[in-house]
């Protein structure tokens, strides 16, 4: 059986002394997060996730969920407990607004226990997760009275939220929808169409599922200018926020899943269900996409806490498997064999994996801050500079954490031998649950379209400067000393990505294929040096520790090594990557489609 260990000294040491989020207590929701009290919730998160939800998550892979006669869906044995559990705990609500009965914690705390909540049971996180973006969604556009209508509820987690966008025909092009909206005379809307992979689109863990439903009104233009959103719950809510009778939406099948069998991902068809217009009409994917950007963000964590779950119990697994003797001499003499972990090259994909996973928490974890400060910072300035790095960085951060994830992930697999593909051992399962994080929320090419096509050019390129400027300047504040291990290969990297920045700015709007081509190298690229900035970051925080006099020398120490493994081994891949952006597209055009 795999086991699961929450990483939440790791969380802390980048809340409090990386990140500083003392710093911000004069901002809304920082006031009381004072580090008492956000290691207190992580530590009371961790028992969750550790005791309850991990052990299930084997059991949801196993049992998967069951579609019955009535298009009603049970869910594995264990899961509605434990949501239960969850709920009265009051998770749901953790970085919610106090307006609707949330605690009102900052997005950067939500977002480590999310991490371990995924690390603990991906299937199961799945359905708060889906809930959270639909709350974002509603806060942002509906009306008062659908707000207090729903809100509360969601809130509390008694009513769980999805959305639904994706149908047979079109995935990305979602201009192709045919999903129809036909206002009633009530100031409703009959909403007629079917929706495919729609993640925890019925269950049996909430007494409600608030279905947020892309459609076209009658008249709308049938492009992406006409789509329009609208809320469709599973039960129609009376006016005194009780549950009224069943709306005309079902399950008609749930999909077969390569993983996350533990989270049902239904086809749902809607027969002139009852919905609510949220936002104007023809502006729906402006509102759905407050909803994806959450979304994306959330699936990002998905790569990271896979692998960190898997690299716990490689790394596990290489300390007790006895195998081989160590190419330097026998490390355990009075036994006939090593311990595999004195191999370099299992010591290679654990070190991989580990150094990947601390330096993705620390961006995750400023990702999360930057989200924080895009709402709360105290001048207009200060909230355009955080939302320009964070939407800068949320395909980024999706991308790149998935494709590294899935890799780490099969790594991990890797070190296990002929065990790792052996069901008992969870391994394989995790290589199949990370699988679909680089799938869905905008496949990972699309996220490095978006990055390239979109977010380096919005506002003249304001973002990505504004970037470069943080990043070199904390190079120019930290060349001197021990650090220089850290802000050298830091800013040799940094050159790599602006040049390929500046070729893709000559040659991108030249011959668009360019742009297309260099893409996925381009996005890899900055995430290397976003990690390796946190990672130089983190450095500077070990040494003033390890100076000052900790007592724990040995964790900033690990620390150090762990980040110096990333810098020399992993950082210095931003040169391939900028050779791979400047090749151009002329190699990858250039056979005949047919000659495929």
């Amino acid at each position: 059986m795999p086991i699961y260990r929450a990483p939440v000294k790791d969380m802390t040491f980048v809340l409090n002394e990386v990140l500083n989020l003392e710093s911000y207590s004069n901002l809304p929701g920082f006031e009381d997060a004072t580090p008492d009290l956000v290691g207190a919730v992580l530590e009371e998160g961790a028992k969750l996730c550790e005791n309850e939800l991990q052990p299930l998550n084997v059991v949801g892979d196993h049992e998967g969920c069951t579609r019955h006669d009535d298009g009603t869906v049970t869910t594995p044995k264990g899961f509605k407990a434990a949501y239960d559990q969850y709920v009265e705990g009051g998770w749901m609500g953790l970085t919610q607004s106090p307006d609707y009965g949330g605690q009102g914690m900052p997005y950067v705390v939500g977002f480590a226990f999310e991490e371990m909540l995924i690390s603990a049971n991906m299937s199961f996180a799945m359905y708060p997760g889906l809930t959270a973006g639909a709350i974002a969604a509603l806060t942002a556009v509906a009306s008062d009275d659908i707000k207090k209508k729903y809100l509360p509820k969601m809130v509390e987690g008694k009513w769980t939220g999805t959305m639904n966008l994706t149908e047979a025909h079109c995935g990305t092009d979602l201009g192709l929808i045919r999903t129809k909206a036909v206002p009633d005379e009530d100031g409703s809307h009959k909403i007629t169409g079917t929706k495919i992979f729609i993640s925890a689109g019925e269950h049996d863990m909430s007494e409600n599922i608030v279905h947020l439903v892309l459609a076209k009104l009658p008249d709308a233009p049938d492009s992406v200018k006409g789509i329009s959103l609208f809320v469709v719950p599973k039960f129609l809510v009376n006016d005194d926020g009780s549950i009224g009778d069943r709306n005309a939406v079902s399950c008609g099948s749930i999909e077969e899943k390569m993983g996350i069998h533990g989270n049902s991902t239904c086809v749902m068809n809607y027969d002139g269900a009852k919905g609510w217009l949220i936002g104007e009409p023809n502006k729906g994917l402006a509102a759905m996409f407050i909803m994806m950007n959450a979304a994306r963000l959330g699936v990002g964590l998905q790569g990271l806490a896979i692998s960190e779950v898997a690299y716990q119990n490689a790394a596990d697994y290489a300390r007790d498997r006895i195998q081989g003797r160590a190419m330097t001499g026998a490390k355990n003499p009075e036994d006939k064999a090593d311990p595999i972990i004195v191999h370099p090259d299992v010591r290679r994909m654990l070190m991989d994996s580990r150094s990947f996973n601390e330096g993705a928490r620390a961006l995750g974890l400023w990702g999360g801050l930057l989200v924080d400060l895009a709402h709360k910072a105290q001048t207009e300035e200060e909230r355009q500079s955080a939302d320009d790095l964070i939407s800068l960085l949320t395909p980024v951060i999706k991308g790149v954490f998935t494709d590294e994830g899935y890799k780490n992930a099969t790594n991990s697999q890797q070190v296990l031998g002929g065990h790792g593909y052996i069901r008992e051992w969870g391994m394989e399962q995790f290589v199949r649950d990370a699988r679909i994080a680089m799938i869905y929320e905008g496949t990972n090419g699309i996220q490095a379209l978006d990055l390239v096509g979109r977010k380096l050019a919005r506002n003249s390129g304001r973002a990505v400067q504004a970037w470069f400027k943080l990043v070199g300047d904390f190079i120019k504040d930290n060349g001197e000393g021990e650090i220089k291990a850290f802000t050298d290969p830091l800013a040799k990297a940094l050159k790599d990505l602006q040049a390929a920045t500046m070729w893709l700015m000559q040659n991108g709007m030249k011959n668009p294929d360019n742009a297309g081509a260099a893409a996925t190298s381009y996005m890899h690229l900055m995430g290397l040096v976003a990690i390796g900035f946190m990672w130089a970051k983190m450095a500077k925080a070990s040494y003033a520790a390890l100076e000052n006099g900790t007592s724990d020398t040995e964790f900033y120490q690990n620390k150090l090594i762990t980040g110096r493994y990333y810098m020399s081994h992993t950082l210095s891949e931003s040169s391939m990557h900028r050779a791979k952006v400047e090749a151009g597209a002329e190699p990858m055009m250039a056979l005949a489609a047919d000659a495929f």
